[in-house]
Formats: structure tokens, C-alpha cells, sequence
């Protein structure tokens, strides 16, 4: 059973006001997913507490990067399930995570942040490392 929307909205907002675009359906996370081309972040949000202290602030710090990603989105693991379900699909040989951060190039996963990796971390750890692979991986984006 999802969670409450009330309840989850919040969390939702911190990151749709970061430029986050969620992703609420299987055909909306298919429709990115198919789209090879450029850069894609994906984030598995959740309300546990690693997400709220470390992994949703390291997303909004990281962001303010020069390099990011061109498409930055967002599934809500328990509550937009079959949006999660597909995400999850696409995260080929990892067991289901949440929170979670995916980055994709031209259709290729090349890091893959699991929760294992973000409880017990600081959000100011997460986003270095985040701004370190953006630096890496995506191309300046012009405001």
C-alpha cells in the first residue's frame, strides 16, 4: 500500500524545487529511458531518514554544480510503484534500493549510489562525490 500523498509531498518538493522532473508512471520512466542521448540522473527518493538527512540535500548541493546532468528525475519508492518497479528494471544486476542515485550516459549506467552507500554518510560527502562524477561524466549546462 503506498504512503500517504499528504505525508510525501513534502519530500517530493524538496526536490521539485531543485529541478527535479518525477517520473509517476512506468511509460513516463520508459520515455526517458529510451531517450539514449545526453546525460540522465535518476533517483530512487524515499521517506526513510538516510534520505531526508543525506541523500535529498546531497542532490539539491550537487546540483548547483556547473556540471550536471541534462535530464534530472525522480521516482518516489513507496508510493509511485510502478514508476519504481520500472526504474528499477533498468538498474540491471542491483537488488531494489532507496534510496538510491543512478547516472546514465547515452543510455549507460556509469555510477550507481545505493542506500548502503548513503546511510551513515554526510549529505556534504554524497554531493562531493555526486560533483565529482557530474564533473566527469556531463557537460557544462548554460543557464
Amino acid at each position: 500500500m503506498p504512503y500517504d500523498p499528504v505525508l510525501v509531498q513534502p519530500f517530493r518538493d524538496e526536490l521539485i524545487s531543485a529541478g527535479v522532473r518525477e517520473l509517476r508512471s512506468g511509460s513516463e520512466v520508459d520515455e526517458v529511458m529510451n531517450d539514449k542521448s545526453g546525460t540522465l540522473l535518476i533517483v530512487v527518493n524515499s521517506v526513510c531518514g538516510c534520505a531526508a538527512g543525506a541523500a535529498r540535500p546531497a542532490i539539491r548541493k550537487a546540483l548547483l554544480n556547473q556540471n550536471k546532468p541534462e535530464k534530472i528525475t525522480s521516482v518516489f519508492a513507496g508510493q509511485d510503484l510502478e514508476a519504481t518497479a520500472r526504474a528499477r528494471e533498468y538498474f540491471v544486476g542491483l537488488p531494489p534500493s532507496s534510496p538510491a542515485i543512478a547516472l546514465y550516459k547515452s543510455g549507460e549506467m556509469v555510477h550507481f549510489i545505493p542506500r548502503h552507500r548513503i546511510e551513515g554518510r554526510t549529505g556534504d560527502d554524497i554531493a562531493n562525490e555526486l560533483v565529482m562524477i557530474f564533473n566527469k561524466f556531463c557537460a557544462e549546462v548554460k543557464v
